[in-house]
């Protein structure tokens, strides 16, 4: 147990670092197109290996497919909520809304079954992010909502995807399929920057898709040490670093506020978590 806790602890940091960088950049967008490209290209030349060694695994594409058309939107709109709004009140109500989000779909789509004592848990994570987004103006706040929202929909679609496949060779491939789509878009629209913003850009590049795949590795890993429960958890830690880095490493102010909210929908996602 105390190796997946130092496992996922270490995830949570990679995964709030790498978004700290992003938000540092100045072309998000491009940025996080860049990081899909290395991220992808790497997870390629794992599945590749992967079919040379054994055998090709079994990868349910098309669900693979629909998520990485669904991380389009979801790298839109965290560009976008970069630009509009700070980093400690963007990451933690994307990524706490985006774990309330994936939880309620389960239940409506996967027919996931959520006890009274979850039920509690998504009131109390509810209510942080009330307290973080009640003094923001509502243009800063709702690319964060969106962001939420696309994490809830592809976390379903990876969900129902895992559970009809190699669960580590679908999560490779999500990746590709990832890079794939942005890479797409990236093409029909910014296509006379990529090659430039790749030149003078590409070590934030490679160092976010470093930190993206060893962030997941790592959770992976743990799963196989521990309760999915209490890996998934200790994952969101994220949120309280990223608001905490905000304050200390960005000057953002309003930091007791932010770092309560954090903390409170931290508290709240345990609940959710332990009444599964």
């Amino acid at each position: 147990m105390l190796v997946a806790t130092v496992l996922a602890l270490c995830a949570a940091i990679l995964h709030a670092t790498w978004n700290l960088a992003i938000k540092q950049t100045g072309d998000r967008f491009l940025a996080l197109w860049a990081q899909f490209i290395f991220a992808g290209s790497a997870a390629l030349a794992a599945l590749i290996t992967w079919s040379i060694i054994d055998s090709p695994p079994n990868i349910a594409w098309t669900w693979s497919i629909a998520s990485g058309v669904g991380h389009l939107p979801y790298v839109l709109l965290l560009a976008r909520a970069y630009d509009k709004g700070d980093f400690s009140v963007t990451y933690p109500i994307a990524r706490g809304a985006g774990a309330l989000s994936s939880a309620i779909l389960g239940v409506l789509i996967l027919k996931d079954d959520l006890s009274p004592l979850s039920m509690s848990g998504i009131a109390v994570v509810i209510f942080g992010l009330w307290i973080l987004t009640s003094n923001q103006k509502i243009k800063n706040v709702l690319p964060a909502l969106g962001v939420a929202a696309t994490i809830g929909i592809y976390s379903v679609v990876d969900a129902y995807g895992a559970r009809n496949s190699n669960s580590i060779a679908f999560a490779l491939s999500v990746f590709v399929s990832g890079a794939t789509s942005i890479s797409m878009w990236a093409l029909l629209t910014r296509a006379k920057q990529l090659r430039a913003f790749m030149r003078s850009s590409w070590k934030i590049a490679a160092f976010g898709g470093a930190m993206s795949l060893m962030s997941y590795s790592l959770v992976v890993y743990a799963f196989t040490l521990a309760p999915v429960g209490y890996v998934a958890t200790l994952r969101e830690a994220s949120v309280l670093i990223a608001a905490f880095a905000g304050w200390r490493m960005l000057g953002e102010g309003d930091h007791r506020r932010r770092l309560i909210a954090a903390f409170v929908v931290v508290a709240g996602l345990v609940v959710l978590v332990a009444g599964r």
